[in-house]
């Protein structure tokens, strides 16, 4: 069972990230789902520090004066032989860190869409495929902060889930603080899985039981968004799959080989708010992502 090696992931981790077991097993559950994510938060926290400790992973720094081009890759001319050929951007690896990704404009942005969604990038008209494992870590910072742009809806509709790291408790931060002292922090993981292990825990994680009468609770709770007063637009198809495939693997790195309601409604918190497209009216009297979810859930009858 490669569902063992999850424990070995999680505590690789937790050499570097400390004190945040539910972001780290949150993002595990992404990773084997297939899906990406979006980490948001105040400059500090560790965004960045997690996502290059859950691998070896690129990292694109996004700024201002970032270009599609810059991540996708362009073509070249080659004056020795005459022709112009392809250089691949750095989106073409595994596992990619878009580090504080709404530093830059819209259009630039856009250029992760095709790959998050279809697994490719296209080059002047031809088309070419990403690793199976490819999975887009990005980070960024709340909108409110100087020099950020929104990221439009399609994009955020593209991640399987948006998470926020939070401020460590004392007694976790008494323990990096002494780790930082005494340079444990800077020391480099070893990679404990390899890519065709995490491949592997894919198609186990597709063997996880979902009954007929949990489908449908998943799929009333996204539907019900879609009368809801309070929004421009209900939740996409997109978002129903995403949180089906998300409850099957948070059943999956929980050890079960059977979802149960718990999972559906932890999946439900992390992968539906970001989507969400409040009224005008809504966004003045400031209703969340997360309350309106949470308020969703109250009204849906629960499986027993």
């Amino acid at each position: 069972m490669y569902q063992e090696k999850i424990s070995i992931i999680r505590e690789n981790i937790e050499k570097k990230f400390i004190g945040k077991r539910e972001v780290i097993d949150n993002v595990i559950i992404a990773l084997i789902a297939g899906g990406h994510v979006l980490l948001e938060d105040v400059p500090g926290v560790g965004k960045t520090t997690f996502a290059k400790a859950l691998s070896q992973s690129v990292r694109i720094q996004f700024t201002p004066d970032t270009l599609p081009t810059d991540i996708t890759g362009t073509s070249i001319y080659d004056a020795s032989k005459g022709e112009f050929r392809v250089v691949k951007g750095p989106i073409d690896n595994e596992i990619i860190l878009a580090d504080e990704i709404n530093r830059t404009p819209p259009k630039t942005q856009s250029a992760l869409l095709e790959a998050m969604e279809e697994h490719q990038v296209t080059i002047d008209g031809k088309t070419y495929p990403l690793p199976p494992l490819f999975m887009v870590i990005a980070t960024e910072n709340p909108v409110e902060q100087i020099g950020t742009y929104m990221l439009p809806e399609a994009q955020l509709d593209r991640f399987l889930m948006k998470l926020s790291i939070g401020y460590p408790v004392m007694d976790m931060q008494i323990k990096m603080a002494k780790k930082y002292l005494e340079g444990a922090l800077d020391e480099e993981l070893t990679p404990v899985v390899e890519s065709k292990d995490i491949i592997k825990m894919r198609e186990e994680m597709k063997q996880v039981v979902m009954t007929d009468e949990l489908v449908e609770y998943a799929l009333n709770i996204v539907d019900k968004s879609r009368s809801n007063e309070n929004l421009e637009y209900g939740l996409s198809p997109r978002a129903a799959l995403d949180l089906l495939t998300a409850s099957k693997s948070a059943a999956y790195v929980a050890g079960r080989d059977y979802v149960i309601p718990e999972d559906i409604i932890n999946m439900t918190k992390i992968t539906l708010p970001h989507r969400l497209v409040f009224t005008t009216q809504s966004k003045m009297n400031r209703y969340t992502g997360y309350q309106l979810i949470v308020d969703i859930i109250d009204k849906v009858n629960r499986p027993r």
